[in-house]
């Protein structure tokens, strides 16, 4: 597998915040969005091929028993099915973070946090049409967004930058067609450094309290910036 990344940190987004987690990020992903901020490994993947139970070794090194398996998009590394299993296996706790663009397909999870692309995510001119169109045609999956819901826990994680993706938020809960507690929709502001993070927030604060949805700060952006490792 090819894996940009294993560190130990504290989970900065979702409804685990705070937990001391190891991350292993893998390298590649199928769509392009414009404000992603792992560029590094989804536009221009890179890092080290390692295998199953090199990967698992490096994860038990450190201490903590959750282990976040994330991206670029980790649904498409090789392998990821056996990662998972064998996680499982040594008793972690593991949560998945992905667009749920692609099935899970039986995959060993304990927190599916599903992140569906609005239009806000468009790569624009910053790549070729093809791209773009690519990118259009594969963000939203409302039958395989069902089939996460219905195959472990879960958190709908929705990246806005106004409130006019409230909208789109609403219509996507409800294509995925069974019913999604408000409690379950984390609204995060798009941003990348605190001082952006700040001045989106006050809006994101006010449609969770109107609607019962949930806030999602960015911790680790907080804590360390936008920094690998962390």
């Amino acid at each position: 597998m090819l894996i940009s990344e294993i560190f130990y940190s504290v989970q900065g987004e979702g409804e685990l915040t705070g937990v001391p987690s190891v991350f292993v990020r893998t390298s590649g992903c199928n769509l392009r969005c414009s404000w992603c901020d792992t560029k590094y490994a989804s536009w221009h993947p890179e890092g080290i091929t390692l295998d199953v139970e090199q990967i698992v070794a490096a994860v038990l090194h450190f201490p903590a028993r959750h282990v976040v398996l994330t991206g670029g998009e980790p649904m498409v590394a090789k392998d990821i099915h056996t990662l998972a299993r064998r996680l499982r296996e040594e008793g972690l706790h593991i949560t998945i973070e992905t667009a749920g663009t692609i099935a899970p397909d039986g995959i060993a999870c304990d927190l599916a946090s599903l992140s569906p692309k609005l239009r806000n995510s468009s790569p624009g001119t910053a790549l070729g049409d093809d791209w773009r169109e690519r990118h259009e045609t594969r963000r939203l999956a409302p039958g395989i967004l069902r089939q996460w819901v219905e195959h472990c826990g879960y958190q709908l994680k929705f990246v806005l930058e106004s409130e006019a993706d409230l909208s789109e938020i609403e219509q996507v809960v409800a294509a995925i067609g069974v019913p999604i507690a408000p409690s379950k929709v984390l609204l995060m502001p798009q941003g990348t450094d605190s001082e952006t993070l700040r001045q989106r927030e006050a809006t994101l604060l006010e449609l969770c309290k109107r609607f019962g949805y949930r806030y999602c700060n960015r911790l680790h952006i907080t804590l360390f910036g936008n920094t690998k490792g962390t």
